[in-house]
């Protein structure tokens, strides 16, 4: 009796050995068959890196027969500085850069499977305080805004928020600005110099040098009176987290960042804390350009397959399915609006860039914050 629970318990365990084998190397097609992954690479934004780490999407990658890896690096620098030769495909979180790398790498396709508004993550305070300055104001849409020709005007001349009338909530001494990403390396912080410059430049997109030029004046204050800046997205939304209102009382973030902790529950997002969307407002549209022939799959499931979609929705990602993130609104009641419409297009990638550059020269140069 003995020799035959021990050959029980030998042949279970060789048993349990093959099928962590099998796992291991990515096994389980239909039928037990074992399938072989195909590993792609890539570069990618810092904010979808939850995303590609979260074992749901990776498991969905493995029931088509691929094993995505991802780097981070900022969008700008995955357009400029970034060696691609090592990777599969580029996945930055603007047109501009994705267009800039299509064209220098000769890709005939990009996919755009998920985009974010820029947003403007706040306390209730503020926006009262705001509101009263005129800058703030309903959009009559159920959701509010942040009218930005407004808030230029009060960049420009050194507002204080202590100086605001009737400001008895936040009187803190230093200016009226919102907490940004370093302008030179993410795209944050680039998405809203876009929209900043758009209005800067009379309502309309810059087009030229001489615009450029001409922005770059009322724009740079923006950036350069915020002292030190953090170069990743997610850095200045987790002071905002934690550190609440005294050290962050306005940060642009992508709204997918403060959806996808309203999704997931937990807390994060306290009573007190507000989305508002600045007016006019860009989008982020995370772009994937396939540098080789099987990256090319990662991005038509990303951008056609359903189940990606659902995962997505999840960090706060809008797809080209509208119902897919409205479903996911109504069902955890998150105070986030179901379309946007003051929506305006970012400058072509070299104007986009001389801007940057022209900011970031004034940095070099130790521009002091304006008096």
């Amino acid at each position: 009796m003995k020799r035959w629970i021990g050959i029980g318990l030998a042949l279970a365990l060789g048993a349990a050995v093959v099928l962590a084998l099998v796992l291991g190397n990515g096994g389980g097609g239909s039928g037990g068959e074992r399938r072989p992954l195909t590993t792609v690479r890539g570069v990618i934004g810092s904010e979808k890196k939850p995303f590609f780490d979260d074992p749901a999407v990776r498991a969905a990658f493995a029931r088509h027969g691929l094993r995505v890896e991802v780097d981070t690096a900022g969008s700008r620098e995955i357009a400029t500085t970034v060696d691609l030769r090592p990777y599969d495909f580029a996945f930055p979180s603007s047109v501009p850069a994705a267009e800039k790398i299509r064209q220098a790498h000769k890709i005939a396709r990009t996919y755009s499977p998920f985009y974010s508004p820029m947003a403007v993550a706040t306390f209730q305070p503020i926006v009262d305080v705001l509101a009263k300055a005129g800058v703030v104001r309903d959009s009559g849409a159920g959701y509010q805004v942040l009218d930005l020709r407004r808030f230029l005007d009060l960049v420009a001349k050194g507002t204080r928020w202590d100086a605001l009338p009737g400001n008895t909530s936040y009187r803190a001494r230093k200016r009226v600005l919102l907490t940004t990403t370093d302008v030179r390396t993410s795209n944050s912080a680039a998405m809203y110099l876009a929209a900043t410059s758009y209005v800067a430049n009379g309502d309309d997109v810059v087009t030229s040098r001489a615009q450029v030029a001409e922005v770059a004046r009322t724009v740079a204050p923006l950036f350069l009176d915020q002292g030190y800046s953090e170069s990743s997205t997610e850095a200045p939304f987790e002071d905002y987290l934690a550190l609440g209102i005294g050290k962050t009382p306005m940060v642009v973030i992508y709204e997918a960042q403060y959806a996808a902790r309203l999704f997931a529950g937990g807390g994060a997002i306290r009573p007190d804390m507000r989305l508002i969307y600045p007016s006019p407002t860009v989008l982020s549209k995370h772009t994937l350009v396939p540098l080789t022939d099987r990256a090319a799959e990662v991005g038509r499931l990303l951008q056609e397959d359903p189940e990606f979609a659902r995962l997505a929705a999840r960090y706060g990602f809008r797809t080209a399915d509208p119902k897919v993130f409205a479903d996911l609104v109504a069902t955890t009641r998150a105070p986030v609006p179901a379309s946007l419409v003051d929506v305006v297009e970012p400058p072509a990638y070299d104007r986009l860039e001389e801007l940057v550059s022209t900011i970031e020269q004034r940095y070099l140069a130790g521009a002091k914050p304006s008096s």
